[in-house]
């Protein structure tokens, strides 16, 4: 089975959850290989990352700081984080139109 690279971008994110990598993008299983946070305000941000499977969130990061002008990597070292069909990975700043994220996986790994 083929193991595609694939990415999912999203900018000017904000006060309201948003679908970085939404549900109908994953297949069986996928892999994200990258999550990239960047502030793109001019002031300090506090940002949330989850793993939505159902109706329950997993936090992968919670209330975390990003300086004015700075990003954050926050799968790296060859870490991996395993999705399934149905789950989705949702982002969420507490500024307004601040936070742009790119989110990197691999399609249909192979099981």
């Amino acid at each position: 089975m083929a193991q595609n690279f694939r990415r999912n971008i999203q900018r000017n994110i904000g006060t309201t959850a948003v679908d970085i990598l939404p549900a109908a993008s994953i297949n069986s299983f996928d892999a994200i290989i990258g999550i990239r946070l960047v502030n793109v305000s001019g002031d300090n941000i506090t940002v949330t990352v989850k793993l939505v499977n159902s109706s329950t969130d997993y936090h992968i990061i919670k209330n975390v700081e990003i300086l004015q002008g700075s990003s954050l990597e926050l799968i790296d070292g060859g870490s991996k984080i395993v999705v399934q069909s149905g789950d989705k990975i949702t982002a969420i700043s507490n500024g307004p139109s601040s936070l742009d994220c790119i989110v990197s996986y691999i399609d249909e790994i192979s099981t």
